[in-house]
Parts: C-alpha cells; sequence; structure tokens
C-alpha cells in the first residue's frame, strides 16, 4: 500500500484524541502566569531585604531555576507540564527543565561521563550562540556608538 501525505494526515487525525482547547488554553495561561507571578514575588522580597534591582532579579532567577531543577529531578515538572502544556515554556524554568531532564536520564553513566557530558551536550549550542551574538553585539555597539 502506497501511503500518500493525504492519507497519511487523515490516519492521524482518526489516531489522535481531540484537543480540549477550553481546558488547556486556561491551564496554561494560569500556570504560565502562575511561575511569573511566583518570579514577582522573588524578586519583591529580595528588594525588600536590601537587594538592589540587578541582584534581586539574578536572585529571583537563581531561585526560579533551582526550583524548576528540583522539580524536575522529583518528577513533579513533568505532572505540572502534562497538566499545563506550553505554560511550564516560561523560558527560565523551561530551559532548566530541558537542561535537568535528559541529564538525568544519563546518570546511570555516571556522574561525569553521564550527567556531565550530557549537560554540555546541551548546553553548549546555547552558551556558544550566547557568546557569539554578545560578541557580535559588543563589536556592533562600538562602531555604531
Amino acid at each position: 500500500m502506497k501511503l500518500t501525505p493525504q492519507t497519511y494526515q487523515k490516519m492521524a487525525e482518526q489516531a489522535s484524541p481531540p484537543t480540549k482547547s477550553w481546558i488547556t488554553i486556561p491551564s496554561a495561561f494560569l500556570i504560565g502566569g502562575g511561575i511569573c507571578t511566583l518570579g514577582e514575588v522573588f524578586l519583591n522580597l529580595f528588594t525588600r531585604m536590601g537587594a538592589e534591582k540587578e541582584a534581586a532579579s539574578a536572585w529571583a532567577s537563581i531561585c526560579l531555576i533551582f526550583l524548576s531543577a528540583l522539580f524536575t529531578g522529583l518528577g513533579l515538572y513533568e505532572k505540572l507540564a502534562k497538566f499545563a502544556g506550553a505554560g511550564t515554556l516560561v523560558p527560565i524554568t523551561g530551559f532548566a527543565n530541558a537542561m535537568v531532564s535528559p541529564a538525568l536520564e544519563s546518570r546511570t553513566e555516571g556522574f561525569v561521563l553521564g550527567v556531565g557530558a550530557k549537560l554540555f551536550t546541551i548546553a553548549g549550542p546555547v552558551i556558544l550562540y550566547g557568546c557569539t551574538a554578545s560578541v557580535l553585539y559588543g563589536i556592533l555597539y562600538y562602531f555604531i556608538r
């Protein structure tokens, strides 16, 4: 049997359950908003403790990354993501989850060759892009200024 793109599309539509948008969209909105609100709570907390705005922002980010990594390690982030969907892809927590979950899958290979190697495999392209972009922006800023 030859499978055409139209036939494949029809089979895929029959096999996949319909999306309950009336549930998934509000839950993504609420959970994503909750994560952002938690970040604002941390920011206000650290500011009231006497930290400057930039330091408080850094500490709030560190707390969100830590909680995301902790929840990923405990298996809670996956359950939250199944409920909230795209709401858990708030950039900082989603990236922390994306870093930790593959590393945890490699822990049977050891902490150095498994977890450590997988972390740098994932983070490498991001760090490379960030460093390259910052150098290019710096050069551009130097000539524009």
